[in-house]
This record gives C-alpha cells, sequence and structure tokens, in this order.
C-alpha cells in the first residue's frame, strides 16, 4: 500500500506544474476525443432521428443492429481499422496509419452505436408526442423533424457525453491504430499503459489523474450546457 501512496505524492509532484509533454499528450487527447465525438455525432444524431420518425419494414431490424454493434470487442474495431487504412487496405494511399486520423476514426466508430441508441431512446417517446401535435396542427415533415430536434436537444447532448467519455478512456484499439509514437499519437490511455508498464508508477498516476480531471471537466461542461 505505501507504494501506492508514494505514486500518489510523486505523481501530484508532477503535475505541480504540468511539463510541456504532459500538456501536449493532454491536449492531443483532448483534440482526438473531441474529434471523434463530434464526428459520431454527426452520424449518430441524424440516424437516431431517422429511426425515431419514420417507420418502415426493417426498422426493427436496424433497430437490432445498432444495439449489437456497442456489444462489439473494441479490439475488432481496431481491427477493422487498422485493415481499413493500412498500405494494404482500401484507405491505404492516405496513409492514415499511425496518426491522430486513424485513432479519430477508430473512436468515432466505437461512439456511433452507443450515441445513436442512446438518442433513439430517449427520441421514442419525444417523437411520438411530437408527431401526434404536429399532425394536429397540419405541421409537415421538416416542421416534424425541427419539432423533435428542438425536443431532443437534451438528449443528444446526453448522447455526447456518454460518447466522450468512451472514447476518452480506451487504451487497446486506440495503441493498434495510432502506435503510440512520442509527439506525434502518444495520448493520456496510451502514455499511462506505457509508462506502467516501463515501471514509471508514479507517472502513469500522474497522467491518470490528468485523465480522470480532463474527462471530469469536459463532462461537468456537457451536464451545464444541457441543464441551461
Amino acid at each position: 500500500m505505501g507504494y501506492i501512496l508514494d505514486g500518489l505524492r510523486q505523481g501530484a509532484a508532477l503535475l505541480l506544474p504540468p511539463g510541456r509533454e504532459v500538456l501536449e499528450i493532454v491536449a492531443l487527447s483532448l483534440a482526438v476525443s473531441g474529434a471523434a465525438t463530434v464526428l459520431a455525432a454527426l452520424a449518430a444524431i441524424p440516424a437516431a432521428l431517422f429511426l425515431a420518425l419514420k417507420e418502415f419494414r426493417l426498422k426493427r431490424l436496424l433497430v437490432g443492429l445498432v444495439n449489437t454493434a456497442m456489444a462489439v470487442p473494441v479490439v475488432l474495431i481496431g481491427l477493422l481499422v487498422y485493415g481499413l487504412v493500412s498500405r494494404r487496405g482500401p484507405l491505404g494511399a492516405l496513409g492514415l496509419l499511425f496518426t491522430p486520423g486513424a485513432m479519430i476514426l477508430a473512436q468515432a466508430l466505437l461512439a456511433f452505436p452507443l450515441m445513436t441508441a442512446l438518442a433513439l431512446a430517449a427520441l421514442k417517446g419525444v417523437a411520438r408526442e411530437a408527431r401526434d401535435l404536429a399532425l394536429s396542427l397540419g405541421a409537415g415533415r421538416r416542421q416534424l423533424a425541427a419539432a423533435v430536434i428542438r425536443q431532443g436537444r437534451f438528449a443528444f447532448l446526453t448522447a455526447i457525453i456518454a460518447g466522450f467519455s468512451r472514447v476518452i478512456g480506451e487504451t487497446g484499439m486506440t495503441l493498434m491504430v495510432g502506435g503510440n509514437i512520442k509527439g506525434h499519437t502518444r495520448v493520456l490511455t496510451t502514455a499511462i499503459s506505457l509508462e506502467t508498464m516501463k515501471g514509471n508508477f508514479e507517472i502513469g498516476i500522474a497522467l491518470g489523474i490528468v485523465l480522470l480531471l480532463a474527462a471530469l471537466a469536459i463532462n461537468v461542461a456537457l451536464q451545464a450546457l444541457q441543464g441551461k
């Protein structure tokens, strides 16, 4: 137990003040996970709206696929993205492997089904009420969609918070497609894993504290926005 307390003290000392490398790692972590969350939201929110408002034969199948995708092992998503962006893959010409771009793509794929499922679950009741009200007032499809978007904005923010929280703590998949290259693709989770394996427990703890505080700050900010 003593070495854990010593690690906590040394880790806290390393953050007062934080070094340039730590700041770069934090900035890259927030940039990658933030971009991945935005990319996933741009696909997940329209998908959730479509599934909430439309009635068609394959709807139940698509909803089931979205829910199933949340249970796909993260390592398989990393393997898929690795295959896509490797030199022999269909996106190999873009040179994305071991770059922040590959990390963003992998994290966006991880967040998409979770954000879609959460937004859809919250929109079901909203869409039903908005549809009944819109039809009673003679509103068109665009007006119906606008009403659902307005009423569902809190559901969208909840989905975004959950998606960001999911991807910023991901390690294995990010390491697989990013490579943990110092100054280029090293983010908080991969740095924590590397330093801990090297025996630098205090550095791992310091970075862990930063990861916790960064995730907490982003989530508090998003929840404050949701409250407004």
